[in-house]
């Protein structure tokens, strides 16, 4: 009987043997849990990789950032530099108004020099008229001669007048040429026969020119 229930038992495995065939075996359940836990690995690889990559967006503010301070840094420096040769520029021409400062003074002083050099010089030459004067004065003082005394005054004029004229001293002429409003003044107009209208018939005080410069204009009388 006993033998009988045992051969009952193994009767199926026997019988799958003797067929080729395996017993099937259950399955477990553990792989089910590892094909689970597989995505959120992958989960964890993605995340760990977005980690690691920079964001698009905070890698273009860093570089925009970058280019902004290498730029701002780029115009401080022209700007010293602007700086420096402005005050360069400032300083050479502090220096260039002193200079001119300077030598407009030192031009004024030797022309005001040179003037006071040339009135002692003509003063000097004017001296022994001045003395000549004295002595003809003196002269008709003492003999009441008038011959004399027209003698001694003809001749200082005439040193006089030679002092002048070294000094480029040249009268004017006037009498007998056409009326020149730059060197004659026309104090009156009068008739005279065979003289053209326009024309200097006489005059009232000398002209003088210094130098080609008129210093004083003729005073003349003009033909109408």
């Amino acid at each position: 009987m006993k033998d009988t229930e045992k051969r009952d038992d193994e009767a199926p495995e026997a019988v799958a043997e003797e067929a080729g065939e395996r017993p099937v075996e259950e399955q477990p359940t553990e792989p089910a849990e590892q094909d689970e836990a597989v995505p959120e690995r992958a989960d964890e690889a993605d995340d760990e990789g977005d980690d690691d990559v920079p964001d698009d967006a905070e890698a273009l503010e860093g570089l925009e950032a970058d280019g902004v301070e290498a730029e701002e840094d780029a115009i401080a420096a022209d700007l010293d530099k602007a700086r420096a040769e402005a005050e360069s520029y400032l300083d050479d021409l502090r220096r260039l108004q002193a200079d001119f400062d300077n030598y407009r003074k030192r031009t004024l002083r030797e022309q005001t020099a040179r003037a006071a050099s040339a009135s002692q010089a003509l003063v000097a030459r004017l001296l022994p008229v001045l003395d000549n004067f004295e002595l003809a004065v003196s002269s008709a003082e003492r003999s009441r001669d008038f011959d004399r005394m027209l003698k001694g005054v003809e001749m200082v004029f005439g040193e006089l007048r030679e002092v002048l004229e070294a000094e480029g001293l040249v009268r004017i002429e006037a009498e007998g040429k056409p009326f020149d409003p730059e060197r004659h003044e026309a104090v009156i107009a009068v008739e005279e026969e065979d003289t053209e209208p326009g024309m200097v018939v006489d005059i009232v005080r000398a002209g003088y020119e210094l130098r080609g410069k008129v210093l004083r204009p003729a005073m003349v009388k003009v033909a109408k």
